[in-house]
């Protein structure tokens, strides 16, 4: 028997199986996704691996066949779905076979089993007490404490035991020798959640809901898996359609998954299912440490798990019986990988579901245009949720031009309106919450007096501010000097813009001396369950304003809020990304959704210096499929996703002339490679960041509307790098479809 292995090495000029041997001592102990030791090269030294097939007949002639050596320590092995689902990630977005593997791989090596131990009394009372007397009248002091201590309490922890009885392990042996007491040990799950399953709840569900669910249900019992996206405005009860289509699946025997975009959104999410699915549901988050992730995956291998909440990598959860994926919030850009490969976890969740019969449901108040655009093309089932669950109205918005407010001599960045508004609050004993759209600094260039931003005039995005006066497009490499005067008005207000939430935190106390105010962004939040302490709070009442970034506006549930300030709108919608007018909608939308969740009807009030700009508009109105009609004509005129398809090349070196010269090759190589002429090719240009670490970096876009083209073309320069060695000296990346800008 052979085995077909990839070794652990991340090189593309060695990425390929070689094969190996099987030793009698091994036959039957090896599996597909299993790690495994193996001698490599001519110095035999010995590397690891991952098994990848098998077979019975040699490549190659057998005395020239190296054995595999052992199966690696402390290794854990793949499930072999999941090896098909990382070539697939390969091909799709590029790296090599190994770092796919690796990305699949949910935990990475074993962890010690942590026991716990109990001390249980095993003597009636009677018994107990004369076995007490005899300790006593031969003055056994420490068996008598022990003894005493139990009797009062029959089962103790062992910790507890030794400490506040202070009796040794001698002692409790000695016991447990003459039949007084057992010493019993259970492993002791880590990052496991204790809670009881509620009562069966019956939940009132509205018709929308309930054609949701039957839709699904429908299609489900025919053995037909499909991909179905849950469009629903904010509080439509989407979870609740999410938790029913759950209890049937795993009332079928299978097992689901439910993706959600970051941490912050994990513990509002997951109670609603623990209410429902108690113990049998786990949750994988970036916090927890080793040993807790692998005792999750630990008894989800023993079959004690339904439902897997987490980020990104929960979608790599070895379920032997996958029945649903569920992608909550869809649209997040977090679902994007920045390491290779640079996989999406909604397309690869969409893969994933194909290859193992499985369902997936999408869910957004306000959805990818990628996944809107699936369902206009029949490539997934919409199913639509258009008003609130409980019934409430949607929130009245308010938008205030700060133009208007400058030249009313309002300088602050808070507008007479929100000011209004929320001393109407913190006289009414109500909440807000105050968003800034971008922590920190955006790099765009705009006038307070008219609104103007500086764009490139190729590619429509706006020109970033670098030292020296300079103005760059990070697309084309398109340069400018910086301005003193808007050329539109005349004005001298044009600038960057800098804000952060700190800076509002001032402000606003400040403005409100007795209000109580909590701020919630990366740095009031960096120790562990940092977020769920001040949204705690804050449900709680002890707080009656909450600022933060885009972490505070999505998936929060918060009754006694009843207004919503989005302060600077603009922030997110100048930056230069293509996806900027999606991104600004989505945040707007979703901060907006966060006011009148109770019975009180909620006020928004968003501040920009575009309220004509659409996706201002349609985000006060709450109209996404307005947005999607005027955002899609947009990306068909420049080619941008979904209409087209996007290959980001990005190229990485220490000498800026050499890398300069690589970028050339490439691009040079890619027009003769283009022999239908169906690329648009822009650069090479410096990215944003255009030096990290001494590494000087360019990038190279191609656009094509065949996905099948760009994936043609990119394996082409993969075997093109790999043939010229000069190309040693750099690092070369893919990335389909980026989600911003590098």
């Amino acid at each position: 028997m052979y085995a077909d292995i990839i070794v652990d090495i991340t090189h593309e000029k060695l990425d390929k199986v070689f094969q190996y041997s099987i030793p009698l001592g091994l036959e039957g102990a090896l599996s597909v996704g299993t790690e495994v030791i193996v001698p490599f090269g001519k110095g035999n030294r010995e590397m690891s691996g991952y098994v990848v097939s098998f077979s019975e007949k040699p490549d190659y002639p057998p005395e020239k066949i190296k054995p595999v050596l052992k199966k690696a320590e402390k290794s854990i092995a793949i499930e072999s779905k999941l090896v098909a689902l990382a070539a697939w990630m390969k091909e799709q977005y590029g790296g090599t076979m190994i770092q796919a593997l690796k990305t699949v791989l949910p935990i990475k090596r074993k962890e010690a089993v942590r026991m716990k131990r109990r001390v249980r009394l095993l003597l009636d009372t009677e018994t107990a007490k004369e076995r007490l007397k005899l300790y006593m009248d031969k003055n056994q002091k420490a068996r008598a404490r022990l003894l005493a201590g139990l009797m009062e309490q029959p089962e103790q922890d062992y910790e507890l035991v030794t400490k506040k009885l202070n009796v040794t392990l001698t002692v409790i042996r000695s016991l447990e020798e003459q039949g007084v007491l057992a010493l019993e040990a259970e492993e002791m799950m880590r990052g496991s959640v204790r809670y009881r399953k509620h009562e069966e709840e019956t939940v009132q569900f509205n018709e929308e809901q309930k054609r949701a669910v039957g839709r699904f249900w429908e299609d489900y019992s025919r053995k037909v898996y499909g991909n179905y996206l849950v469009y629903g405005i904010t509080g439509s009860g989407k979870t609740e359609v999410y938790i029913e289509m759950i209890r049937k699946v795993v009332g079928e025997g299978r097992q689901a998954i439910v993706l959600i975009p970051e941490i912050a959104l994990t513990y509002q999410t997951v109670m609603r299912f623990y209410a429902r699915f108690g113990d049998r549901v786990s949750i994988l988050n970036s916090r927890m440490s080793a040993g807790e992730r692998y005792d999750q995956m630990e008894r989800v291998k023993r079959g004690e798990v339904d439902v897997m909440i987490g980020p990104r990598s929960a979608l790599f959860t070895p379920f032997k019986n996958l029945g649903l994926i569920v992608v909550d919030e869809e649209h997040e850009s977090t679902y994007k990988s920045e390491q290779i490969p640079r996989y999406h976890a909604r397309e690869t969740a969409i893969a994933r579901g194909k290859m193992g019969g499985a369902s997936v449901v999408l869910g957004s108040a306000t959805p990818s245009l990628e996944a809107f655009y699936r369902c206009k093309t029949g490539d997934c089932t919409l199913l639509r949720l258009s008003s609130r669950a409980a019934g409430q109205k949607l929130p009245q918005v308010y938008t205030v031009d700060m133009r208007e407010e400058l030249k009313r001599g309002n300088r602050s960045i808070i507008s007479d309106r929100l000011k209004e508004l929320v001393r109407e609050r913190l006289n009414k004993g109500q909440q807000t919450m105050l968003f800034l759209n971008r922590r920190g600094y955006a790099g765009f260039v705009s006038c307070r007096s008219c609104g103007y931003v500086v764009k490139c005039p190729h590619c429509d995005v706006s020109l970033s501010a670098h030292k020296g006066g300079r103005l760059i497009c990070h697309y084309c490499g398109y340069e400018e000097q910086a301005r003193n005067i808007c050329p539109s008005c005349g004005s001298g207000c044009i600038g960057g813009f800098r804000a952060g939430t700190q800076q509002i935190e001032d402000i606003v106390k400040q403005e409100f001396p007795g209000a109580r105010v909590l701020r919630m962004d990366m740095d009031t939040t960096k120790k562990k369950d940092g977020h769920e302490k001040i949204l705690s709070a804050f449900s709680n009442g002890e707080a009656d304003v909450l600022i933060g970034t885009q972490m505070i506006v999505k998936g929060h549930d918060f009754p006694n809020v009843t207004l919503v300030g989005i302060l600077a709108a603009d922030m997110s919608l100048y930056s230069n990304d293509y996806r900027s007018g999606e991104r600004t909608f989505e945040l707007l939308v979703q901060a907006a959704g966060r006011a009148g969740r109770g019975n009180l009807r909620g006020e928004v009030v968003i501040q920009t210096y575009s309220p004509e700009h659409y996706s201002i508009r349609m985000a006060a109105e709450q109209n996404y499929e307005g947005f999607y009609e005027e955002e899609m004509r947009y990306r068909e005129l420049m080619g941008y996703p979904p209409v087209s398809d996007l290959l980001a090349v990005l190229m990485t070196g220490a000498d800026e002339k050499y890398l300069d010269l690589a970028a050339g090759y490439l691009k040079s190589f890619t027009v003769r490679a283009d022999k239908g002429k169906a690329l648009q090719i822009i650069g090479p240009a410096s990215p944003y960041v255009s030096k990290v670490n001494d590494e000087y970096r360019r990038i190279l876009y191609l656009k094509c509307k065949k996905k099948e083209a760009l994936i043609e073309i990119k394996d082409l320069l993969e075997q093109y790098i790999e043939m010229n060695r000069g190309f040693d000296r750099i690092k070369i990346q893919f990335d389909f479809n980026p989600m911003g800008v590098f």
